[in-house]
């Protein structure tokens, strides 16, 4: 914690004294959950001392405090991207303000695209893995000792998840998902080549705020709306209108999961 978490946390605490167990990011086009929070406040990131800005046009840039599934929940409506010239210490200053409010869960929320020719646009991905190539690291810092990446997505957390879906009859895939910095999309030799390293789904978030609150000790659950395909054969133009008509079919879906499996937290 620096200066500047503290400042940001003693902003929030004034107006939230009660702790929050759980913590939701919500990615592109997924700001749907919120219609289902009861909310107690939405907070401006603009007006939380040192704490970054969505400049993404689809991140809604809202904290918001209230319950879902009669839980304690803050969420962030809009997250920060490396792409949007962020550095690491930056996409991730709110996971450590967010750890100080008290919370033991993550749930990180993405877009992504399938590069796993069995996945298909408008499914869902319970990540399992990752291969990080953002070729940076928000904890490369000697405050850090860590030994965590191996187990760095919550086992617990996959199997309550994957539970959940079967129980509410949501169809859902698990694989590893593959950051890379963006903001351009990748092209058909990209593909492929991350195809053959293991890839299912390519994205540009999330890896940064799951190392840091893994080092944090908080459990981390990674899911992902697929919104577009990157099948190198028959490769499409992605465009932003696309994938937010694909994320919108989707989101239904993940808001269902992200409910039920809220009320099983502990």
């Amino acid at each position: 914690m620096t200066n500047k978490h503290r400042e940001a946390l003693s902003f929030l605490k004034n107006r939230h004294s009660e702790n929050y167990g759980t913590g939701i990011i919500l990615g592109t086009g997924l700001g749907g959950l919120v219609k289902d929070i009861k909310i107690i406040s939405a907070i401006d990131y603009s007006d939380i001392p040192h704490f970054p800005v969505s400049t993404v046009e689809s991140h809604s840039g809202k904290l918001i405090f209230g319950k879902l599934s009669g839980r304690n929940i803050v969420a962030m409506q809009g997250r920060f991207h490396y792409y949007e010239g962020y550095g690491m210490l930056d996409v991730t200053f709110p996971i450590h303000v967010l750890n100080q409010i008290g919370i033991k869960h993550l749930i990180i929320s993405n877009a992504c695209g399938a590069i796993n020719p069995s996945y298909r646009k408008t499914e869902l991905m319970i990540m399992t893995s990752h291969i990080n190539l953002l070729f940076d690291s928000p904890i490369r810092s000697n405050k850090y000792n860590s030994k965590k990446t191996g187990k760095l997505y919550s086992e617990r957390l996959i199997k309550l998840a994957e539970d959940t879906a079967v129980e509410n009859g949501i169809s859902v895939k698990k694989g590893t998902y593959v950051p890379v910095q963006g903001p351009n999309l990748e092209t058909k030799a990209e593909y492929r080549m991350l195809r053959k390293i293991g890839g299912d789904t390519v994205g540009m978030s999330t890896i940064p705020e799951a190392l840091v609150a893994s080092e944090l000790g908080i459990e981390v659950l990674g899911l992902s709306i697929i919104t577009d395909e990157g099948f190198p054969d028959t490769l499409k133009p992605a465009v932003l209108k696309d994938i937010l008509e694909a994320a919108g079919i989707a989101e239904p879906k993940l808001t269902l999961l992200i409910k039920k499996l809220v009320a099983k937290l502990n």
